[in-house]
């Protein structure tokens, strides 16, 4: 009898242990938080930069055709803007360049002049996030230029160049408030025909060009 009770004790004792080890082992379950990154929301930004402008006259003079070169100087600029993120693939911005004075001798060089730049510009800003602190961007929209000559004795202040604005960038963010941004910008590609004092058809083309390296800031 003891003999059986034994025997029946190691049955129940191997089968505790079979059941032990065939028994599931959970794996510990581990919660990864996302981080979080403002997507939108108004910023404003500060620039340093360049802007380029040139202006270039072409007539024909005795069926001849002549290509003038009034203006094509670069100048330092710094620009402003705010804008609305709407989320991390689209906002909109404006900006204002404040070009600061260069010295030049305007067409034929007969005098130096001192010339000024400033713009406006309004963009639908279309953004594409390579990771979540860099990415590239577009800007389209529509911006005016004012040119300013001062030639001894007078100033010449020409009719705002307006038109279809673009330009490309990219930007880098140090933190969710605080990115470097850098970006050409094609302020303004203008022309037009009218017939000078001499009674010359004229075809006048202007461009104002822009690189701006700068920061934003977003509340």
């Amino acid at each position: 009898m003891k003999n059986i009770v034994l025997s029946a004790v190691a049955v129940l004792a191997m089968s505790s242990f079979s059941v032990a080890d065939i028994a599931p082992v959970e794996e510990p379950i581990v919660v990864v938080e996302e981080p979080v990154v403002s997507t939108g929301g108004f910023y404003l930004g500060l620039a340093y930069g360049f802007m380029n402008a040139e202006v270039v006259d072409q007539f024909n003079n005795d069926h001849v055709e002549i290509t003038e070169t009034i203006l094509d100087e670069d100048f330092s600029s710094i620009m402003i803007n705010a804008g609305y993120g709407f989320n991390q693939y689209v906002g909109i911005e404006g900006r204002y360049w404040f070009g600061l004075s260069t010295n030049t001798a305007l067409g034929r060089g007969d005098f130096n002049s001192d010339v000024t730049v400033d713009a406006w510009g309004i963009y639908v800003k279309p953004m594409y996030p390579v990771s979540e602190v860099f990415n590239f961007y577009a800007l389209l929209g529509y911006a005016g230029a004012d040119l300013t000559v001062d030639k001894p004795g007078y100033t010449l202040t020409s009719d705002s160049v307006d038109g279809f604005s673009w330009g490309v960038g990219a930007e880098y963010r140090f933190t969710d408030a605080v990115g470097l941004f850098a970006d050409f910008v094609m302020v303004c590609d203008s022309d037009e025909d009218y017939v000078n004092a001499n009674g010359f058809d004229i075809y006048n083309k202007q461009e104002i060009k822009a690189i701006n390296v700068g920061v934003n800031y977003r509340f």
